[in-house]
């Protein structure tokens, strides 16, 4: 009895010291300032026994270490920028972190975790790694280089780029190493289509080239997650499954905006069948990281704007589409019913989770909201059982603008939550399709335009039917989340929406403008681009006959959009009918409307385009 004392003694001990150490670091390093920064994990992983979890942490700029016996944060790594994603090595002994910023940089970091080694710059803004089976490569998706990187990790340098379609935010390695699949955020090209689909990019690791795309089913945006089985023959990938041919009428059923789980052969790197996460009544929005279990029985989505997690039978899915396509049933997007007996939907107690980690036992969430980590008991009948544990000791104060931001990206602001703002506007951007809204009548479907200086650049919509965009956000809420909210929630989204700033351009050089750029700033002038577009907003805050308005806009004039940012808010115009500006100039500037263009050569053309995607 006295030696069991001794030893819980002991354990109890230890527990209040890690706990004392912990309250010291986080005064010392301000996360209880007057400014609350909240860790906001982004990532998860573990060493293979599941007895240390690694997380990273974007806004703590962190890895916190985490020991699942004691359920505390036992260390902290902090970093010099955010982190993005981690992986470990093979063997558990290097961690790898990437930096969410434009000078990304490759964390390499030994064991014992407790100091990085060495960095490697990589690309604008990492958001995934993935590690060779050897260990000896890093292939991580560069988002804003429209690329992946590939890394030798022995030698510490990049090997080559691999360009892909629209930022890659996630990828998945065949066991053998020899594909890559790469999920792209977004569609790529013009949007007044009939048919507007994100792709997966599938690499060939031995040759470092892009091996073609798989093109999802019509309407597939806002990409988020993908894994590949462990037996290395299939890819599934988290999505959103946008109804935008249809005028945004109603949400039943998921009128204007899906959730699904995209399934592809890897033998034939092609697509199997797209499946509903949804249920016929409730929306399960913003589906964020996909993983298998390693026996591949099941496979566990996250819902970042539900809060919550699918857990799905992997092998009853299979023989349940297998008999579809006996019965020549290709496609299943419509079908709420789907999956009805093969997942079960989880309900977690954090907020925004996002990163996942699974073993065969349990699934390893990553709160980003509520700044903590859920853990799942898998294969259970019953009610799930859950734990959390928390990244920080106490509540931290909750600013105007965290607010904003966690309703920007929650569901519960939605009638029967199928989709919150970020749904069509990841990040505050843009996703890249025309949706038919009813604020200047139907039929006349405009592009997604970005939030980024909204409130600063009045009028707001493409024909400026909104004086201000405090007015758009409160019928956003009322008209596209079919819900009345609190005055309070629509001040806090402003304020989130306020507070944005704008990424600096992958097209700057050392974070100046380019030889090509300084010429183009002169040609930005002369063409009488500034006349409409002056510094330092880059719009002259009124509407404009351009001559590009057809249908039963004919005629009408259009808002003047910030040209800040405008890298990465393709397709252009009001109807997104040009994919590049190098087609806005040349096929859609009506009498040189649009500036002057039309005699310019073509080198002229691409120094004005030089300087204008890098504001």
């Amino acid at each position: 009895m006295n030696i069991l004392f001794t030893r819980r003694f002991f354990k109890t001990s230890v527990r209040v010291f890690t706990l004392c150490a912990l309250v010291i670091f986080l005064l010392s390093s301000g996360l209880y300032g007057d400014e609350p920064v909240y860790p906001s994990p982004t990532a998860v992983t573990a060493d293979p026994s599941g007895e240390h979890f690694f997380v990273a942490e974007k806004e703590g700029q962190a890895i916190s270490i985490i020991d699942r016996d004691s359920s505390v944060v036992s260390s902290r790594l902090p970093l010099s920028q955010p982190p993005s994603a981690l992986a470990l090595s093979p063997d558990g002994s290097t961690l790898y972190a990437t930096g969410a910023c434009p000078e990304g940089l490759l964390f390499i970091i030994p064991a014992p975790f407790t100091e990085v080694a060495s960095t490697l710059p990589v690309g604008h803004t990492p958001e995934s790694i993935c590690l060779s089976p050897d260990g000896t490569r890093a292939y991580i998706t560069c988002r804003f280089n429209d690329d992946v990187a590939v890394v030798d990790l022995q030698d510490e340098k990049v090997l080559s780029r691999v360009p892909v379609v629209r930022e890659p935010v996630d990828a998945a390695l065949t066991p053998d190493g020899t594909l890559l699949f790469v999920a792209n955020l977004m569609p790529r090209g013009a949007s007044d289509g009939d048919y507007v689909a994100a792709s997966v990019s599938v690499i060939d690791t031995v040759s470092d080239t892009n091996a073609g795309e798989i093109v999802l089913l019509n309407g597939s945006t806002g990409l988020r997650g993908i894994c590949i089985s462990p037996d290395g023959a299939h890819v599934y990938v988290s999505h959103i499954l946008a109804r935008y041919h249809l005028p945004t009428t109603q949400l039943e059923r998921g009128w204007m905006n899906t959730n699904a789980l995209s399934v592809f052969s890897v033998k034939e790197r092609q697509l199997i069948n797209t499946v509903l996460l949804d249920d016929v009544d409730a929306g399960a929005s913003n589906p964020w990281a996909v993983a298998c279990t390693p026996d591949g029985q099941a496979i566990a989505v996250s819902h970042a704007g539900t809060h919550e997690i699918s857990v799905i039978d992997r092998l009853k899915l299979h023989e349940k589409l297998e008999a579809l396509d006996d019965k020549g049933i290709t496609e299943t997007p419509n079908n709420l019913a789907f999956l009805v007996d093969l997942r079960k939907r989880i309900s977690l107690p954090g907020n925004g989770p996002r990163s996942l980690w699974l073993n065969n036992n349990q699934a390893v969430v990553a709160n980003y909201f509520s700044n903590d980590l859920a853990i799942v008991a898998l294969h259970k009948s019953g009610a799930p059982d859950i734990s959390s544990i928390p990244l920080v000791l106490e509540d931290l104060a909750m600013t105007e603008e965290r607010k904003g931001e966690i309703n920007f990206h929650d569901a519960a602001l939605c009638f029967q939550q199928w989709q919150s703002c970020v749904s069509c506007h990841p990040d505050a951007r843009v996703d890249g399709i025309n949706w038919d809204l009813l604020n200047d009548g139907i039929g006349n479907p405009k592009n997604t335009r970005s939030m980024l200086l909204t409130h600063k650049t009045p009028p707001v919509m493409s024909l400026g039917v909104r004086a201000q965009a405090e007015v758009a956000v409160r019928a956003g809420i009322k008209f596209i989340q079919f819900s009345v909210r609190p005055e309070e929630d629509a001040e806090a989204i402003d304020a989130y929406l306020k507070a944005l700033v704008p990424v600096p351009s992958p097209r700057l050089e050392g974070g100046e403008l380019s030889e090509a750029a300084r010429r183009g700033e002169i040609l930005f002038t002369q063409a009488r681009c500034a006349d409409c577009h002056p510094a330092p907003l880059y719009t002259d805050l009124k509407l404009h006959d351009l001559g590009t308005t057809q249908g039963m806009d004919f005629g009408k004039p259009v808002d003047t959009p910030t040209l800040i940012e405008v890298w990465r808010t393709a397709p252009y115009l009001h109807d997104g009918r040009a994919a590049d500006l190098r087609t806005l100039f040349i096929s859609h500037n009506k009498d040189d409307r649009h500036g002057i263009t039309s005699k310019m050569s073509e080198e002229d053309l691409s120094d004005l385009i030089a300087y204008v995607e890098s504001l």
